[in-house]
């Protein structure tokens, strides 16, 4: 058993180091993560005289207790739009992955005391890569909704590909994939059209109200008058005009349905029989992940070491190893599923791209699954590195990337820069999953490099210009250093979606586990797809 040799030194100072320097960027995460909370918390005690359970306590009654929830997206929108102060990090919304009367399920919640749940362009964005993660791993799709609905101020800038959200509901459900959403609040106008386009509604008596017009509304355009209840309460529809198939006395019933409604299902049934497979844990403990990645980020270290703290028993069998060993691919199993991983200890080569493209065709040859870890300045450049044609052979590479059938699992856990963002499989190949660590770092090229670009392109316009200004260069390479820096960290990445979510180091070999076995059972399960989905009788 080919068991690699650490070379990390946990007692050392560069290791404490690292550590302390990783673990400040998990507590800043955290702490955004809290005061979103925290601010949200505050005014619960005014929505529980109204009946209210806070969004937290709805996805706890829902979940099975003890068992687990992978959540998605945590800080999307933070400092984007309209969040000036990041109070809205998380897009007004949970999500995530977790059980329901023990099948696995696609979940998101309204947090309605997030700017009333009001949805942003990036709280859009999260909703929808949820409806997209329910379709492809043919998960139950189950919604907690209390929504004030699209945000006003950015409305004009969404409402062009705000169909998508409901396209994606009616393909969800010509895909056989079940979807239930219980209604806490008003859904109004469009965001009607949600739980509409839901296979099962449950709505709360006296506390939910679904319409396409307000009582305002109706009366501006039509002079009715009609009160909440009589346009579109509980009871209109689930007596009168059948858009509700279930109504509850309150919202923990209204969840207690939901998850009778899913037990029902019986989702489970035609789920080939699982194997449970026995694994050794890492002979390295998942801990020491923390302390690997150096602070300088121009101070290199072996990709493998984070591979040992993932891998069962730190069994490693490296492929090509003496061939280009600046491109490390090496087979592993992780919680007893094999798969292959790639990583990053030098520039990609002409010759390390051709490698990992062989890699990579292997592993779709014997299915099975792909593991990037990102930590890549790019693509070797230069006069040898063109003449060996650097060009072609990271087309092979991210051809491979792209075409490869299996599960494909990212982590950036350094820096991810250019077209190596691409060949290590970054969010435009469309990864199953793909996860940051909080000091990494995506971007076009490193800010230095961009800011020098720039003073040397106008400083060749100024020269043909008979005038050079170096006051003005320094500036224009400074201000795109800035804001290279501002928009290529962690946080910033994130915010707009470019992963999944921020993770703690540690939590990595726990969360592979998680999503190979989501990819597993997605594969092997069955459904029901139908044409046009389930109309509303």
């Amino acid at each position: 058993m080919p068991v690699f040799k650490s070379r990390i030194q946990p007692r050392s100072a560069e290791f404490q180091a690292n550590r302390e320097h990783m673990e400040a960027g998990v507590a800043q995460v955290r702490e955004i993560e809290k005061r979103v909370l925290e601010t949200a918390e505050a005014k619960i005690p005014r929505y529980r005289k109204r009946g209210y359970i806070s969004p937290r306590e709805r996805l706890n009654l829902l979940l099975d207790p003890g068992a687990p929830f992978l959540e998605l997206y945590s800080l999307a929108g933070y400092m984007q739009g309209n969040d000036t102060d990041g109070s809205a990090a998380g897009g007004t919304c949970i999500a995530g992955i977790g059980y329901v009367k023990g099948t696995r399920c696609a979940i998101y919640v309204d947090d309605y005391l997030t700017k009333g749940g009001s949805i942003s362009r990036y709280g859009a964005e999260k909703r929808m890569n949820m409806q997209m993660i329910a379709l492809k791993k043919k998960m139950p799709f189950i919604v907690l909704a209390q929504s004030a609905g699209g945000d006003l101020r950015e409305a004009g800038d969404m409402f062009g590909a705000s169909g998508k959200f409901f396209a994606n509901q009616a393909r969800l459900s010509a895909a056989g994939i079940p979807q239930i959403t219980v209604v806490h609040g008003s859904a109004t106008a469009g965001g009607a059209y949600q739980p509409g386009l839901s296979d099962y509604i449950v709505m709360i008596r006296r506390q939910s109200t679904v319409y396409l017009a307000g009582p305002p509304l109706l009366k501006a355009a039509t002079g009715e008058i009609a009160t909440d209840e009589e346009i579109g309460g509980a009871e209109l529809h689930c007596q009168v005009s059948g858009v509700s198939d279930y109504m509850a006395e309150n919202d923990a019933d209204g969840i207690r349905l939901a998850r009778q409604i899913m037990e029902k299902i019986q989702w489970n049934k035609n789920l080939p029989a699982l194997s449970q497979k026995d694994y050794a844990a890492p002979v390295y403990p998942p801990e020491e992940m923390i302390g690997i990645v150096p602070v300088d980020p121009k101070e290199p270290y072996d990709c493998r070491e984070i591979m040992a703290r993932i891998a069962d028993g730190s069994d490693i069998l490296d492929f090509k190893a003496d061939y280009d060993a600046g491109t490390v691919c090496a087979f592993m199993e992780v919680h007893g599923q094999a798969c292959g991983v790639l990583g990053n200890n030098a520039p990609i080569t002409s010759d390390g791209a051709a490698k990992a493209a062989q890699f990579m065709q292997l592993c779709e040859q014997s299915d099975t699954p792909l593991v990037f870890l990102h930590n890549t300045t790019g693509f070797l450049v230069g006069t040898e590195a063109e003449s060996r044609g650097i060009i072609k052979h990271g087309s092979k590479m991210i051809q491979a990337v792209t075409n490869t059938t299996v599960p494909k699992i990212a982590f950036i856990v350094g820096g991810s820069y250019g077209a190596g963002n691409y060949a290590m499989c970054g969010r435009g190949m469309d990864p199953d999953f793909v996860f940051a660590w909080p000091r990494s770092v995506v971007s076009i090229m490193g800010p230095a490099q961009a800011g020098s670009v720039l003073r040397q392109v106008a400083h060749a316009r100024m020269e043909k210009m008979g005038q050079v200004d170096e006051n003005f260069l320094d500036q224009i390479e400074a201000d795109t250093r800035k804001a290279l820096e501002e928009r290529s960290h962690a946080l910033a990445n994130t915010a707009r979606l470019w992963d999944d979510g921020l993770i703690d180091p540690r939590d990595t070999r726990s969360i592979l586990g998680f999503v190979l076995d989501i990819c597993h059972e997605a594969k092997i399960r069955r459904v029901k797809p139908n044409t046009f989905g389930i109309a509303r009788m």
